[in-house]
């Protein structure tokens, strides 16, 4: 991918509206042959607009125009560099259980839960968190309000569940999975968050205490190789889930293909939130035109798209009107 135009798209498509800061960062760099030239030096994967200035922040970048940003980052490229070949992007938004709640309330439950591509584990408790859709209708765990409570606007009126999930068994899959006690960890995963999107930042800290309390059984492995052992290792008489959230996009379409045959190969349901274009064969089942899907996640349950998304959980609209409980 032209770097250039992989800068602009991200300042345009998916920073545009949700921070100023990193549109006009995307916007700058997409105009700078310099700093261009620096990034190009890092394999393709590693060039990413949030790898890059995820980065750029975690070691002291400051929240500024362009010019300064640029000014910091010629100084201190070696280190930048240094620190995007050794981390990802592994943005794990709580935030993104919202649009997930109501694909898993049409199973039975109880449910185990696999998350593929996990780092932290922090989507893998959608029964501890607290939700409110449309700023009126509440959904509490069993035991009481969570102290993380995810907001969520829709359309469509997606089926939002009476009660949270029964959860029985949760594990991930990551191939450098992220502890919830490691603060230099947590501070990557902070250094992830959109500058001016204080709300997700304080979103993540209350949802990684609460799974510190209960830490997630995470394993390192290659998603596709490592989800069969997971799925055979969930509790009997249980509906087993295998899920992500932005995370396809990261592979070839060679090895995204491998896992969807895998998964699809499984005794599980599927759950998919992945942006346009990672999944063709998903996203040519919706009906709504290219201007409402732009820059929307599309979130399915076994190959059937069920809604468009927020990349952070923040809204669904839902496109699935016939769907039904599953077993």
């Amino acid at each position: 991918m032209d770097t250039s135009r992989w800068y602009r798209s991200f300042a345009e498509v998916e920073a545009r509206g949700n921070s100023a800061i990193y549109e006009e960062w995307g916007l700058g760099v997409s105009e700078d042959p310099a700093v261009l030239a620096l990034i190009d030096r890092l394999p393709e994967p590693r060039r990413q607009p949030n790898l890059i200035f995820g980065a750029s922040r975690h070691l002291g970048a400051p929240v500024a125009p362009y010019a300064s940003f640029r000014r910091w980052l010629s100084e201190n490229w070696s280190e930048v560099e240094q620190l995007a070949r050794t981390r990802t992007t592994q943005t794990n938004e709580a935030g993104r259980a919202a649009v997930l709640l109501p694909v898993l309330g049409l199973l039975k439950g109880p449910l185990s839960l696999i998350e593929v591509g996990a780092s932290a584990g922090l989507c893998l408790y959608p029964d501890r968190y607290s939700y409110l859709y449309d700023g009126e209708k509440y959904l509490h765990p069993v035991d009481g309000p969570s102290t993380v409570l995810l907001e969520c606007a829709t359309t469509g009126s997606p089926p939002i569940p009476e009660r949270v999930p029964d959860v029985v068994y949760r594990a991930g899959i990551d191939l450098n999975p992220l502890g919830v006690g490691d603060t230099d960890d947590m501070r990557w995963l902070e250094s992830l968050v959109w500058p001016e999107q204080d709300h997700r930042r304080w979103r993540l800290r209350d949802a990684a205490a609460l799974a510190r309390v209960d830490p997630p059984h995470l394993v390192r492995g290659d998603l596709t190789s490592a989800v069969a052992d997971l799925v055979e290792r969930a509790p009997l008489g249980t509906t087993i889930v295998v899920f992500h959230s932005a995370v396809l996009n990261y592979l070839t379409p060679t090895a995204r293909a491998e896992f969807v045959h895998t998964v699809r190969g499984l005794p599980c349901h599927w759950i998919a939130n992945e942006g346009l274009g990672v999944l063709p064969e998903i996203d040519a089942q919706l009906t709504e035109s290219p201007e409402v899907r732009r820059g929307k996640f599309v979130v399915s349950l076994d190959g059937t798209p069920q809604g468009l998304a927020g990349g952070h959980g923040q809204f669904l609209g839902w496109t699935n009107q016939t769907c039904t409980a599953s077993d």
